[in-house]
């Protein structure tokens, strides 16, 4: 195939994507509603609420330090993260564990509502192995973190789509 005919099938097929509504997934600008942001939570050292706080600022927003300072309040309703057994051995020790980190959230501006109560959640399964406890307490904690990053991005576009 020749270098020519090479470029016009590329570009026929970036045309034909194009045409189908393709896009890359990418961060969708928070409403204007949106630009000072107060986040109230009961636990603001949460993995999940640090995480929300971070994502605001990189999208522009000003998190404000008290509801007055903002235009819009964002409620963490629930921020909860539960363990469940999934397995046991022979001997009746536990060798499975479900993660599952739950959070609800509501959107408020000008003193209307403009997300209502929602509840998200992520859930991950871990082994366990309690001859290296170190090193499954610290898959424990990475996979901790990575159901709160989860649900931070699903609450940053769900705020992306607030009205």
């Amino acid at each position: 195939m020749s270098p020519r005919s090479l470029r016009a099938s590329v570009a026929v097929a970036a045309f034909a994507v194009a045409a189908c509504g393709f896009h890359l997934q990418g961060r969708a600008p928070l409403p204007p509603a949106l630009k000072t942001t107060y986040v109230d939570a009961k636990d603001e050292q949460s993995d999940f609420v640090q995480g929300l706080r971070k994502a605001l600022l990189s999208e522009g927003t000003r998190v404000a330090d008290a509801s007055t300072d903002a235009a819009a309040v964002v409620r963490i309703l629930e921020d909860q993260m539960t363990e469940r057994v999934l397995a046991v051995s022979p001997s009746n020790v536990p060798v499975e564990y479900e993660l599952t980190y739950t959070v609800r959230f509501s959107v408020a501006a000008d003193g209307k509502e403009l997300l209502a109560p929602q509840e998200v959640s992520a859930t991950r399964q871990f082994s366990f192995d309690e001859h290296i406890m170190l090193a499954k307490d610290n898959e424990e904690a990475v996979l901790r973190d990575a159901l709160a990053r989860d649900l931070v991005g699903v609450v940053m576009r769900r705020l992306s789509r607030v009205q």
